[in-house]
């Protein structure tokens, strides 16, 4: 009885944090986000241009398209699909139970865990889909949607405390005041693209069995010190993302691997080792590789002499985004304008969607806004991502990596290097192998809880 008194009191409180984190970010979503006319918008590698003669602003929720020229409504147009396409995925509630916890809700803690699978996410769009794919029901998620998503969570979540008193359940269905993604007749190509979508998404599902789903990444924390509930840096996501992904057992996802830079450092042959390692089929073949840097752009704040570097990085077509954020509120960076960086909030909770059911609701995993960060307010703790199909697109993405770093470092040290050969033949621990009952070996636990504390040494 006192074990279900407590779960309870875990349940209301899950209520109370919901309403208070969609209260406390909701209004972001209404807040309508302006870009220059003046300067170029990039994201994830693809520049649009929205320049006019008027020095004046464009709003991009498309209130204002009817005051600009076609070209430039074509851009804003293009740029607005584009950002939609990548999958967005925030705090979600009422989702099966978190073995070991009483939590039925990431809200307030898995802010991190959500940008990291942001990331993987992108990685995983550049492999199936290629970065020109776009979702053709993009522009259907209109953004006034969200002033109804407002009002719409402040009711639900007051009926759902009340039913929690009142020891009833609410069904775990999403509401149904988003618009059924339209039906269209479609080619070879395009229906493969959308199983794919589809698949991705489903793939980070809030279940026990999706392989990137919030369920497992928590699992694997575990062997980091790490359980339901606990803040969750760039760093050590990281490596849960790592090692999610080295454990999938889909077979579509037996041709991709991550690689964590260790301590700012990209060991190109331990790189190259994991891209031409045996597939589980036995089959020899390359595989893709997303390559997460683990950095520190500063000591308390953020350094502003970093800022070229990061608009560098952003500009590139196989960069999967960044893990970072404000202190304590992570958010996932995939574009500049200026010195505001472009990202998408976690923050928002959403109803739990069954990705297991055909044709689930895909417009809850769509951001329809993009939201802009100044870059000085940064929290310095971060991770960047890329992507590599083959050994040859790592070895250029390299090289072209590393003049950036030489060119954008004022400082005798650049953010961070790749050097050649492998991390053992700098007397660092060398990747072990997999281990029967251990995910993580003794190396990887200890730095894994060093990295916890987001601690760093400043070259």
């Amino acid at each position: 009885m006192e074990a279900t008194g407590t779960d309870e009191v875990e349940k209301i409180k899950s209520k109370f944090m919901s309403a208070w984190h969609n209260m406390k970010y909701s209004w972001v979503l209404k807040t309508k986000t302006y870009f220059s006319r003046n300067s170029p918008v990039f994201l994830l590698g693809k520049c649009y241009h929205f320049k006019t003669d008027e020095s004046t602003e464009l709003s991009t929720d498309g209130s204002n398209f009817d005051k600009i020229n076609v070209e430039i409504s074509g851009n804003v147009e293009e740029f607005r699909k584009d950002f939609i396409s990548r999958i967005w995925l925030t705090y979600r509630e009422e989702f099966p139970q978190i073995k070991g916890s009483a939590l039925t809700t990431d809200c307030g803690w898995g802010c991190t865990l959500r940008t990291g699978q942001m990331l993987l996410a992108q990685g995983l769009m550049l492999h199936f889909l290629g970065r020109a794919w776009v979702w053709p029901d993009a522009l259907e998620v209109d953004s006034s949607d969200s002033e109804s998503w407002t009002a719409h969570t402040v009711k639900k979540l007051t009926a759902s405390f009340e039913a929690s008193l009142t020891a009833e359940r609410e069904p775990k269905i999403l509401s149904n005041h988003h618009h059924p993604t339209v039906k269209r007749n479609c080619g070879d190509s395009e229906m493969r693209n959308e199983v794919y979508h589809r698949k991705i998404i489903s793939w980070f599902g809030d279940s026990p069995l999706a392989a990137f789903g919030l369920h497992q990444l928590i699992e694997y924390g575990k062997k980091s010190g790490k359980i339901a509930g606990d803040w969750y840096g760039p760093a050590v996501v990281a490596h849960i993302l790592r090692k999610a992904v080295e454990e999938a057992r889909d077979p579509e996802l037996q041709g991709v691997t991550v690689y964590v830079a260790q301590d700012c450092t990209v060991y190109s042959s331990d790189v190259i080792d994991r891209q031409c390692s045996l597939l589980d089929s036995g089959k020899a073949d390359t595989k893709a590789v997303i390559i997460l840097v683990p950095v520190r752009l500063g000591g308390e704040r953020t350094n502003m002499d970093y800022l070229e570097f990061v608009k560098g990085i952003l500009s590139l077509e196989y960069c999967v985004g960044i893990i970072g954020g404000k202190p304590k509120q992570s958010y996932y960076f995939a574009g500049f304008q200026d010195d505001s960086l472009i990202y998408m909030d976690p923050h928002y909770c959403q109803s739990f969607v069954d990705v297991s059911i055909k044709d689930f609701p895909l417009e809850s995993f769509h951001c329809p806004s993009p939201k802009k960060m100044s870059f000085k307010k940064m929290d310095p703790s971060c991770t960047i991502g890329f992507y590599c199909r083959t050994v040859q697109d790592f070895e250029k993405a390299s090289e072209e990596i590393t003049k950036m770093l030489k060119s954008s470092s004022k400082e005798k040290y650049p953010l961070f290097t790749f050097v050649k050969g492998h991390s053992r033949d700098y007397d660092f621990a060398s990747s072990p192998l997999r281990e029967e009952n251990d995910l993580f070996s003794e190396d990887e636990k200890k730095r894994l809880k060093r990295f916890s504390t987001e601690e760093f040494v400043l070259l």
